[in-house]
């Protein structure tokens, strides 16, 4: 406990200043101190315990729309490089999405529901696995891994591109998807929502991404070392979340006008997209997790769970 202390005054200002950066004057995080003191931090003790100066640990990061990925996996970035002193990297399978161009091919040659990004089949696979072969390779060289902008709907320009210089100690790689496991073929035939009733009656579309989880992406995180799984109480309160993200993007970029910021109606078709596999993580995610943060409905984690490894 006495380390944990150390560590929190330590990274506490950090910590703090990021969340700030986070916050609008609707939306401020509560209960941020016990968030980084009884949470995250025992989080990275634990990480720190398991990396090998020799190759990268890799740790999944997964959790519906809206659960706080990307603050969560911000936050354990800043205590594991301040108070571990360790290179830390991170980054999400949505920087990975296929190009808008690609991704309307493939509406195309496949299916039209493939043209929103999301579901697996929709990501650049052989770029994620490259990335993982060559990460922990041992004559590591420089990479530039791509960055996807969602206002957008495309990946930036190239020079706005990741420019990783030196092997990370520790890879986060954070995405609603990750660590997501295929269903059984029977269990497709049941329609979900009115999208997958109106838009994909011969099943072609969840096959084809049910398969995509079967073999490439099944081959990507079993290399992941461990993983951390955000659970929700249910689908609704994602939505609601995914609503008020949606919000603070409006706000943060009100002057652009070629933003392609979404409306209630688009976001709630938008997430039955994802409702499918999202579903099948709150049913088994928590069996196969390495540390499940189940969260509240006031968006707080509330408790930890530590599955023995």
């Amino acid at each position: 406990m006495q380390q944990f202390s150390l560590c929190f005054s330590k990274v506490k200002k950090d910590c703090l200043k990021f969340i700030k950066s986070q916050e609008t004057k609707a939306d401020r995080f509560k209960n941020k101190e016990r968030m980084i003191k009884s949470f995250l931090i025992p989080i990275c003790f634990w990480i720190s315990n398991k990396t090998n100066k020799k190759k990268p640990y890799f740790v999944g990061l997964a959790g519906g729309q809206g659960t706080g990925k990307t603050t969560i996996s911000s936050l354990i970035k800043i205590i594991l490089t301040k108070y571990f002193n360790l290179k830390v990297f991170r980054i999400s399978i949505d920087d990975f999405y296929k190009t808008r161009q690609e991704r309307i091919s493939l509406s195309k040659k496949i299916h039209p529901m493939l043209l929103t990004r999301g579901v697996p089949g929709t990501h650049d696979i052989n770029m994620m696995l490259s990335f993982f072969r060559k990460v922990k390779s041992k004559k590591f060289k420089r990479l530039k891994l791509p960055t996807f902008n969602k206002a957008t709907d495309d990946r930036f320009d190239k020079k706005k591109w990741y420019n990783l210089k030196n092997k990370p100690d520790v890879i986060i790689f954070e995405g609603w998807c990750v660590g997501a496991k295929s269903e059984k073929n029977k269990s497709l035939k049941k329609t979900i929502n009115s999208m997958e009733k109106v838009k994909d009656q011969k099943q072609i579309w969840r096959k084809y991404v049910n398969n995509q989880l079967k073999l490439k992406y099944k081959k990507l995180y079993s290399q992941l070392n461990c993983l951390i799984y955000l659970k929700a109480k249910n689908f609704s309160l994602l939505q609601k979340w995914r609503l008020k993200q949606e919000r603070k993007l409006w706000i943060n970029n009100k002057k652009n006008f070629s933003l392609k910021i979404m409306s209630k109606g688009d976001v709630i078709n938008f997430m039955q997209t994802y409702q499918r596999i999202t579903q099948n993580m709150f049913k088994y995610m928590p069996k196969y997790a390495s540390i499940i943060l189940n969260l509240n409905s006031n968006h707080q984690i509330k408790s930890a769970v530590y599955k023995k490894k």
